[in-house]
This record gives C-alpha cells, structure tokens and sequence, in this order.
C-alpha cells in the first residue's frame, strides 16, 4: 500500500501543547496529537473501490492485511501523526464553545494525482475533545455513515467520502433512544475522506477566543491550499474567501432540497468550508413530502433542522462564520453584501433547480405558481417525494389531466383519500401542467430525460439502512453490498432492484432506525 503522504496541516498549523489524552479545554492550538483506540479484531466488512482509486489504492491493496490495520487504527503509517482537530460550534442555535474531534481521528494527508486528501477514522476511541463519551462508534451509525457518503456522491451532492467500514471486535455501550436503557453493541470504525474536515467552528473557536493569530493563521493555510484561485490581498482575500464558501454551501444546500435529504444536525461545526455535507448522523430522507419533517429526535420538540430549514439555517450558519471572520475585515459591508446575495441567488437556484424537477427548461412567469401549487398539492394526502417526481416524467403533452393524476398514483401513501375536493386539485394543476409543457420545445421522451437526470429513482430511505444494518449485525453482509451497488446508479432503471423504488412500508414508520433517530452512535 502506497500512499504520498503530505502532512501540511499539522506540518504548518500550532500543536497543542500538551500531548496527554485527557478530556480538556484546548487553548492557541488548531488540534491535539492522539493514537487511535487499538482495536482487539479488526475485521474489514465493506471498502469503497472508487473512493480507494481516487487516494490511489488498489484492490489487492483492500484485501492486504495493511488496509485493516491501518484504517481500523490498530498500525500508524510510517512518518504519519494522528491528531484530532480544535473547533467549537453553535449548537441547536446556542453557543456551544469548545467541541473538537471527540470521536474522529485525522491519520493523515496525502496527495495522489495533485489531488489533495485528508483521511479520518470516526469511532477510533477518545480524544481530548470527547468530554464525557469513549470517542467509539457503533456498526448501526457506521454503516448509516458509509451508505450514505457514497449515495450523496452518486447522487451528485458534494460530500465526505467513506473509504472501508470495519468491525472492531469491541463491544460498545449505548442508549440509542437515551431513555435509560444502554445496550451493547458491535463497534465499527469508518474511514471518511475530505479535501479537509475544516469547519465553520474551526474559526470560531479562535474569534471567540480573540485570538486573531491563529484565526488569521488559518484563514491563510485555507485559503492557501483550498482556494488558491484566491489571488487578492489584505481584507478583500478574506471576503473572497467568505464568498466562495457562502457559494459552494449554497449549492450544497439546493442538492439537499432537489434530492429530500434532511441532514438533521445542522449545527456550525457540522458545517465544512468546502462546502461537502459532513457528519452523517440522524439524517433521512422525505418519505412523504412533510417540509417540516426531521428525523433528529433531538430536534423534535422545536424542528430548527427541518426540511424547509435547511435553506434558512444555513444562512444562519454563514452568519456565524462572517462574524468569526470579521476581526480579519472589521467592517460589515462586505460580509452583509455577500450574506444578502445569498438569500437572492438561493431563490433564482431553487426555482430553476424546481423547474429541472417539472421539466420546465424555458422560464415563464406562470412557473412560479405551478412550483407552489405542486408543493402545496403534495402536502394534501401522504405522497412519496421521490415516487412522484420520477413518475411525473412519465406525463405526456397528449394526456389527460384525469390520465396523468393515474400516472402518479403510485406515490400516494393512502390512494383513497384521492378524491372530491383533493382529487379536483389535483386535476386542476395537472391541467395547467400539461398546458406548460406543451409550450416546450422538447419532445416528451427529451424532457423525460432530463427530469430522470435530477429526480432520483433510488435513495437510501432509513428503512433500507436498517435493513442492511439488522442483517450485518448477524453478520451477513450481502443486503450491505446491495444497496451501495443500487446507489452507485440512482437515476437510473436498474432491473432486479424494482423492490428499492417503492413507498415505505408501514412497518418502518415507527420503527427505530427507520422512521425518527437520534444522534446516539
């Protein structure tokens, strides 16, 4: 196994000082020296050959004893330091000061086709930064992990990657409902891939410190080896910089909503500057079209992080990174520029990326209406999200009103609710559908294309995860192997994988892990 190592962030940024594992506050330090737990019998359960060959691994590389050892934490590569990072971060809208790395661990950067990587382990065991947990993570939330970075990448979502998922051998205590009543289970580990897992909070901890130093420290390294396209000076190098982040989020954001996704904990150190979706914990996918929906049971009493948040939380989040960036500006008027054109230009992007959805490709001013009415409509009885945009491709300019309504029955949860007053409704906007899209210039099988481009026919829906997760934990891994490979395509038909292109079942809507989960991992 060959890897180019390039240790930049710890060869260029300050250490902390104190080298001991103890739980503690961090001071003048972007992260903290530490070993990986050594696990007692890493097993390798699943790798990722794509994500593999991007770092340059091969797989006769996957099968060698080396790959365990090394990304289950029990070898260190040679002329390699592991280090856990210092952030803090805003949590559920409060301050939440230091948090860190309390369950991750950096083994290192490399370098492989001038593409740069930084290579992490999640649940490889306590770091200064755990406060009061072990730093472990369990098989259930590693495999949630590791389905999901690959289908956000396939699904064409910036994000983490997730290289192997191993077994440790160890058991793990939690209380997944925290309800008083833990229970062992089978601890994993997850090699998650980044340009870099700098964050929002990464910057905070330093303003909020005052400690404009390192703050400019790292602003500079960043901008350095992540936004090198960033050639201006003094202040206006660092709004560039905000800039560039606010964009790359913005886009992040509208997959999110494009897609269903619900990240469930949008918190500010949840938040990278790549503007890649990190940390993959109570997160989901809208089964029935419920705007206000989260699958954090955490954030069920307020829903901050539901589905029609997420544009608006991630302003806030921008907020938060504009005022830790501030002591490089000092003054507001860029910032707030920057901040307003956002919330401007995320609305052009959310009715052209709805437009893509209805296979609308020429703008007019009616579209606005028609992209309300249709939220509006999904919301009258249960519909599934991504049933219905990917039969409503199916819709032909010759059909009829009362034809398309059957064209898309299949989404509907209770079909039988689908009369009178909802039924009408439904008519009524379908004829205005069909009027539109006969104003285009494209054929009914173009246009079919191009909504079967942007409108998924196979997420990873929780129930599917728990699925593959009960049949691991008896260690039979092929429902793992399957879904991954489904995800890998998810626009297109895949014969064999009909069963995945269907409504939750009613077993799953109360079922842990398949309906509401919580941060427990």
């Amino acid at each position: 196994m060959n890897l180019t190592i390039k240790n930049r962030f710890t060869a260029e940024l300050p250490a902390d000082a104190d080298t001991s594992n103890t739980t503690r506050q961090v001071a003048n330090a972007c992260f903290s020296y530490v070993l990986p737990t050594i696990p007692s019998n890493p097993k390798l359960i699943h790798a990722s050959i794509e994500t593999a060959a991007m770092i340059g691994l091969t797989e006769e590389d996957i099968r060698s004893e080396t790959f365990t050892a090394v990304f289950s934490g029990k070898k260190i590569l040679d002329g390699t330091t592991p280090y856990a990072m210092c952030y803090a971060g805003h949590q559920f809208g409060n301050w939440a000061g230091q948090l860190g790395d309390g369950r991750a661990i950096n083994l290192t950067e490399i370098e492989y086709k001038n593409q740069s990587y930084t290579l992490q382990l999640k649940g490889a065991g306590k770091t200064p930064y755990s406060r009061n947990a072990d730093g472990l993570a369990v098989l259930r939330s590693s495999i949630r992990e590791h389905l999901c970075s690959e289908a956000m990448h396939h699904l064409g979502i910036p994000t983490t990657r997730s290289l192997s998922l191993m077994l440790t051998g160890d058991s793990v205590l939690r209380d997944i409902l925290y309800n008083g009543n833990p229970a062992y289970e089978k601890g994993a580990v997850v090699c998650r891939v980044a340009p870099s897992f700098i964050r929002f909070g990464s910057f905070e901890i330093f303003a909020a410190r005052n400690d404009l130093k390192n703050l400019q420290l790292l602003a500079d390294f960043t901008i350095k080896y992540y936004y090198p396209e960033i050639i201006s000076e003094g202040k206006d190098k660092y709004l560039d910089f905000f800039k560039t982040v606010a964009g790359n989020t913005r886009k992040m954001i509208i997959g999110w909503q494009r897609v269903g996704f619900v990240h469930g904990v949008m918190n500010t150190d949840n938040m990278s500057i790549h503007g890649i979706t990190i940390d993959y914990g109570p997160y989901g996918w809208l089964e029935d079209y419920n705007p206000h929906w989260t699958p954090n049971t955490t954030d069920l009493q307020h829903k901050r992080y539901r589905y029609v948040n997420q544009p608006e939380i991630a302003l806030w989040n921008l907020y938060q990174l504009a005022n830790a960036l501030y002591p490089l500006i000092e003054e507001t008027s860029g910032l707030e520029e920057i901040l307003n054109a956002y919330a401007i230009q995320f609305e052009r992007d959310y009715s052209e990326m709805m437009r893509g959805k209805i296979g609308i490709a020429l703008h007019n001013p009616e579209d606005t209406a028609l992209v309300t009415g249709l939220v509006e409509n999904l919301q009258l009885s249960e519909t599934d999200m991504t049933l219905f945009f990917r039969n409503l491709s199916t819709i032909t300019k010759t059909d009829t009103p009362e034809g398309a309504l059957v064209k898309v029955q299949d989404a509907f949860y209770k079909p039988e609710e689908i009369k009178d007053r909802i039924s009408d409704t439904w008519i009524f906007w379908f004829t205005q559908y069909i009027h539109r899209i006969n104003k285009e210039m494209a054929s009914d099988n173009q246009r079919k294309a191009s909504m079967d481009a942007v409108n998924p026919k196979y997420v990873l829906r929780n129930y599917m995860a728990q699925l593959a997760i009960e049949a691991a934990d008896k260690e039979d891994y092929s429902l793992l192997e399957e879904i991954h490979d489904v995800l890998k395509k998810p626009y297109d038909n895949q014969p064999g994988y009909e069963k995945w292109f269907a409504k939750r079942p009613d077993w799953a809507r109360e079922k842990v892990g398949s309906s509401m989960l919580s941060c427990s991992s």
